[in-house]
């Protein structure tokens, strides 16, 4: 039933002989494959450190090094990068505290900071990355009350800029422990209760009107001061032209007539209510 030469040529006949196609299919996806792999290699072992941040190298979870800005590489991975502003950065905090005269202050502060960069290997593994919220508002608000505590309520308002100055001092002392460097500190405003803010205000009206009354004062005493040199130099004047013998009759009558305005005085008669005019004396002696 069977040709037997066929069997046989068939038995000794390789089926896939002479088809290329599938194995050069298989060298292509792998090429593919090995492309795409090394792709990913290289996409997660480059990175980059963008201006104003410094990149925390870490090796599963573990600080290892600081990345600074520009094009840099890691292991693939096994390390990642964290990244932590060494800009300045703005905070202000609501702080409140007490007097020396145990009078309650409540005030709004503002501070500019930033981390340093070359120390954001202890910050990150000490405090963490949100070292801003961690340190920053309790350090503000530790160094506003031991301030404060050291100045009386008036000072506060009086003094503030060495209040200020004393206060900034302080927090750049304590915030640098942790490589946090205070750039500016400014306490925004100064609140107190409202019936010491009415006492604050009686006292200053109450100053003002002192020194109102001093002024007044000064000003009398520099017009009686005038007063009396006026009245000493005209003394001395007279004094000179008496003792000189230039007072006489004749300088006197000049000096009335220089200073009269020509009305004669009217003389009221006793025992009568009848006003006699001396001009009509002087004119009828005139006349005749």
């Amino acid at each position: 039933m069977y040709d037997t030469k066929f069997t046989e040529n068939n038995k000794n006949r390789d089926p896939l002989k002479g088809i290329k196609m599938p194995t050069i299919k298989r060298n292509v996806w792998l090429l593919i494959a090995i492309i795409f792999g090394a792709i990913v290699l290289i996409a997660n072992a480059i990175h980059t450190i963008p201006a104003g941040y410094v990149g925390l190298v870490t090796r599963w979870g573990a600080a290892q090094r600081v990345a600074y800005p520009g094009l840099g590489v890691h292991a693939p991975f096994a390390e990642s990068i964290v990244l932590m502003s060494v800009r300045t950065q703005k905070d202000q905090v609501d702080a409140t505290a007490m007097s020396k005269d145990m009078q309650l202050a409540t005030s709004s502060v503002a501070i500019n900071y930033h981390l340093d960069g070359t120390q954001a290997i202890a910050v990150y593994q000490n405090i963490g990355p949100d070292y801003a919220n961690v340190i920053i508002a309790p350090a503000v608000q530790n160094t506003f009350k031991a301030t404060t505590a050291q100045f009386s309520a008036e000072e506060l308002i009086t003094r503030r800029e060495i209040v200020r100055l004393q206060a900034e001092n302080a927090l750049k002392e304590e915030l640098a422990k942790n490589h946090i460097i205070v750039e500016n500190f400014n306490i925004v405003n100064f609140d107190f209760s409202t019936e010491y803010q009415a006492a604050i205000e009686q006292k200053q009206v109450a100053q003002q009107q002192v020194e109102t009354a001093k002024q007044r004062l000064f000003q009398a005493e520099i017009d009686a001061q005038a007063e009396v040199a006026r009245a000493q130099g005209q003394a001395d004047a007279q004094k000179a032209l008496k003792d000189t013998g230039a007072l006489t009759k004749e300088y006197l009558n000049y000096l009335f007539l220089t200073k009269w305005n020509g009305i004669l005085p009217q003389v009221m008669t006793s025992g009568t209510n009848t006003m006699i005019d001396v001009s009509k004396f002087m004119d009828s002696g005139t006349t005749n």
